[in-house]
């Protein structure tokens, strides 16, 4: 397997340890940070396929970190798996919403954490295309992260801009919400099916300023589709 370069923000020692431990037998190359200075030191001078990145951190937070992970656009395109013992589904959403990829709650073994990194770069690899999505007068740039209608630009968080590029890549096609937390969120994401009928309607909603909230269509039964234009 080709070494990928993860990051490692964890302040709890042992758990720290155990990580670097366990990564590098699986044959990656981790490189642990405390706190979220540390972290973005070491993102301004190598670069990370995946970022493990501990919610709870002395200082920022690393909800603050994903934050920033995902304004930069040297950065935007890394892997984030948020660790944290919160385990309600309104932090879950949060913690994606801020841009995480996926979520794993303490305590967790090795063993889950290593699947769930192999599929979040398989899907991180699937989506590695650089190409402009269009679809009307709807664009998405992968690159700039930027969605426009018609040179309007519409302000999308995270989660909806993955949403709707999952969209744009099928469009017409029909997704039930468990497809759609498959193919969006991860299938070891564990969030209940109603949270992505909240995100579409969030996406609606930002869809809206520019005339296009009826572009997502509720199939009765079924789930969602992107109507092609």
């Amino acid at each position: 397997m080709t070494n990928k370069n993860l990051l490692i923000v964890e302040d709890e020692s042992a758990i720290a340890e155990m990580l670097v431990e366990s990564l590098t037998q699986a044959g990656y190359s981790p490189v642990h940070t405390g706190t979220a200075g540390e972290a973005r030191t070491a993102l301004a001078t190598q670069r990370f396929e995946l970022a493990l990145i501990d919610w709870m951190l002395p200082g920022s937070s690393g909800l603050e970190l994903v934050r920033n992970i995902r304004a930069d656009e040297n950065l935007r395109d890394i892997a984030v798996i948020m660790i944290t013992a919160r385990t309600s589904e309104h932090d879950i959403t949060t913690g994606l919403d801020a841009g995480a990829d996926d979520y794993i709650t303490k305590p967790f073994s090795p063993r889950e954490l290593q699947s769930r990194i192999r599929a979040l770069l398989r899907r991180t690899l699937n989506y590695a295309s650089d190409q402009p999505l269009t679809n009307g007068a709807l664009s998405l740039h992968p690159q700039t992260h930027r969605v426009s209608v018609n040179d309007q630009t519409i302000e999308l968080n995270h989660t909806e801009f993955k949403l709707l590029r999952h969209f744009m890549i099928n469009p017409d096609r029909v997704y039930s919400r468990a497809q759609l937390l498959d193919s969006v969120w991860g299938t070891d994401t564990y969030i209940e099916e109603r949270t992505v009928d909240v995100q579409i309607l969030r996406l609606r909603k930002a869809l809206r300023s520019a005339n296009l909230d009826d572009v997502i269509e509720t199939v009765r039964g079924a789930g969602y589709r992107l109507l092609k234009a």
